[in-house]
Parts: structure tokens; sequence; C-alpha cells
């Protein structure tokens, strides 16, 4: 993940009349090793093969390139800018996006987990622009992933770009390598939660977010 230059300056605390350059936007972007898209393809094709499924046919021929791009996809987060501006109006209460569509992998099994986060901070200095949210979510869900990680991963990164005064993250996914293989327990859902700051230590925020998001408090 690329950072920006510390190029903020800070105006003398006597002189209120000079402006604070606002911090250049993060550039946000997912490291990887590279991907060989044709390595993957023959992988998939072999992988196939070695549990008993043919792909001569013509409906199964391109499947092994379609599982490599497939996974690349899922893998790929997109690059965005983390974009901020100052909190001019001195807001003190949540902001809460609900309902962020989110799709995993579980690194464990590589098959999918999908449901949604909850994502809401008490705004500290600056602001965040709302879009950015459901960004940061997408960010760190395009890996394989457990969920438990990946809901404090989305929580500290937040903490630390954005300095509020709370986060909380809240995330209720349905896990296929548990409906579709194993205990095959359909219809069930996991639920794991972060909270961060005031939102972890005041009781009565937290039970504002909590109920905000729909959860029982």
């Amino acid at each position: 993940m690329s950072q920006p230059s510390p190029t903020t300056s800070h105006a003398p605390a006597d002189d209120p009349e000079i402006p604070i350059p606002a911090p250049p936007p993060l550039r946000v972007v997912h490291e990887t090793g590279g991907i060989d898209l044709a390595a993957a393809e023959h992988a998939a094709g072999q992988f196939l093969h070695a549990l008993g499924i043919g792909t001569d046919s013509e409906s199964l021929r391109g499947t092994p390139g379609r599982m490599a791009r497939a996974y690349a996809e899922l893998f790929s987060p997109r690059p965005f800018d983390l974009t901020t501006f100052p909190n001019d109006e001195d807001y003190d209460e949540l902001v809460l996006a609900r309902s962020i569509p989110l799709r995993s992998v579980c690194e464990h099994h590589l098959l999918p987990f999908v449901g949604t986060a909850h994502v809401g901070y008490l705004p500290g200095r600056r602001i965040l622009g709302l879009s950015k949210l459901a960004r940061v979510v997408e960010h760190f869900a395009c890996r394989p992933q457990v969920q438990e990680r990946l809901t404090k991963q989305i929580a500290d990164w937040l903490q630390t770009q954005l300095e509020p005064k709370g986060v909380g993250v809240v995330i209720q996914a349905e896990h296929t390598c548990m409906t579709l293989r194993g205990v095959r327990a359909t219809g069930s859902s996991t639920l794991t939660s972060t909270l961060l700051g005031v939102l972890r230590s005041d009781a009565r925020s937290r039970s504002e977010f909590l109920a905000l998001t729909g959860l029982p408090t």
C-alpha cells in the first residue's frame, strides 16, 4: 500500500490566519506479486483433471481459463484515492455506511463468503468521502481472508488513517465453505465486530452504533 510524502505543514499556534495545507490524497494500492494468468489457467486444468473432470468437451474447454480469470478478479481490488476533507463544522455524531456489499474468499477452502459490512466512525479533524468506506471494505476483502481478521483490518486501518474519535465495523456474511460442504448449515451466517476508541469505551456510543446498524444492543 503506497503512502504519500509527509509534505503537510502546520500553522503557528499564534497565527490563525495562515491556512493549513490539506494533506495529499493517499493512493491505496494492493501490492501483489503479479498475476500470471497463463500459469493459473494451466494449474486450473491440472486441478480439474486430478479430480477426474475432463476439459475436452466444448462446454468445459474454456473452464480453466475462466477459473483463472475469476480468481484473478476476486483477488484484485481496484486502486483508489483516500479523499478526506476538513471537518469545518466540527461534526461530532456518527457517520455510518450500512449494508455495504461484501464478497471475499475463505483462505481455508478458497470458497466465497458474501454478505454486508456496516462501517462507521466518529469524526475527528477530518471527514472521509462516503464512497471510500466501501472502497476500504473492498480493498481488504479482495484476498484470501478470514472474517475475523477482515473486520479488524478495516477498523484498524481507518483508525490509523483518519485518527477519528472512534471506529466501528460489523460484518455479517454467509460462508459457502460452511453452507455448501462439511456441515452444510444452509442459511447460517457469521457476525463479527470491531469497535475502537469511543465506540468501544463509551457504552452509550457503542449502543447507538449497534442500534443504527440494526443489530441488537
